[in-house]
């Protein structure tokens, strides 16, 4: 069981770092506590579980499986402390582009980081089920796909963690098997392809931001939120933007200049002087609770609709 430790001497919020990688309640593929993280994941060496705890400067990791030795190399990527950029004060804390809800809400949080965890299926397959449906339906969906099609991950059995479906599993099984788990044939298609491509998917972690963002936007049925969405959890990319967001415009229109009905242009730019690190920012106001008061319609939760 190999292990590991790493001084920390920036601030580091475990928590609010590593949660876009939950996928809701009840995901079983990663389990996190204030200080605590149990996560699992494959590596080209074989399934793994990795068990992080931060306590004062100091961060330990202990991992479990044949991928032991990789993913615990991936720790101080994923909670983002082998990144750049945190150790100096952002220019958009002070000066002309400050914004006093920003920079409060960076002086509240200093310890979130952008997390590159280098799964690229683990954050792209739950990334495409979420697509034109309800937070609930792809939650339900993903939970789904683990409990039949996932195994039980590394390490203490009392964790009670999962690993995400292999991609060999995802791309055999047809269509219609997904249709249980409320997922049409567009979704499901799609989800077989890039599982039958695993590899070339997974290796877009060694690419410029842009060049990974290309290949995946070279797929039909992938578009720029889905890229975004993979960017900001496998790639570690500060300045991606779920551009197509149902609720993000208004999130950002609200926090940046109380406006309730912004849409992605407007998003955009209020967002324009923090370049850069946008995600970081979107990351932020997500964690503050802020927004407008939801009056108009909401996306209904919907059944399949043929095949």
């Amino acid at each position: 069981m190999p292990s590991a430790s790493w001084d920390v001497d920036v601030p580091l919020d475990l928590l609010l770092t590593l949660r876009p990688l939950v996928r809701g309640n009840g995901d079983r593929t990663i389990r996190l506590a204030p200080r605590r993280a149990w996560w699992s994941t494959r590596t080209s060496d074989g399934p793994a579980t990795v068990a992080i705890r931060h306590a004062d400067d100091r961060v330990t990791a202990e991992a479990f499986g044949p991928g032991a030795e990789r993913a615990l190399a991936r720790v101080p990527r994923l909670i983002g402390i082998a990144s750049a950029g945190y150790e100096t004060p952002l220019p958009w804390l002070s000066g002309e582009s400050a914004h006093p809800v920003v920079s409060e809400l960076r002086r509240r949080h200093p310890g979130v980081r952008i997390p590159r965890s280098e799964a690229v299926l683990d954050a792209l397959i739950p990334a495409i089920l979420e697509q034109k449906v309800t937070g609930t339906e792809a939650r339900r969906a993903w939970h789904g796909l683990v409990r039949r099609y996932g195994e039980p991950a590394p390490g203490p059995s009392e964790v009670g963690l999962r690993l995400t479906p292999a991609p060999q599993v995802l791309a055999r099984v047809p269509y219609y098997a997904y249709h249980p788990f409320g997922i049409e044939r567009r979704r499901a298609d799609l989800i077989r392809y890039v599982a039958g491509h695993a590899a070339a998917f997974e290796a877009i972690v060694d690419l410029p931001f842009a060049d990974a963002d290309a290949r995946l936007r070279s797929v039909p049925g992938i578009g720029p939120w889905t890229s975004a969405e993979v960017a900001v959890r496998a790639l570690g990319d500060p300045d991606a933007v779920s551009v197509g967001d149902y609720h993000l415009p208004g999130l950002v229109g609200w926090a940046r200049a109380g406006e309730r009905r912004a849409d992605d242009a407007r998003m955009l730019e209020l967002l324009e002087p923090y370049r850069g690190q946008r995600a970081l920012v979107v990351k932020l106001l997500e964690a503050s609770g802020l927004g407008p008061a939801r009056r108009g319609p909401r996306l209904s939760v919907r059944g399949v609709e043929g095949i």
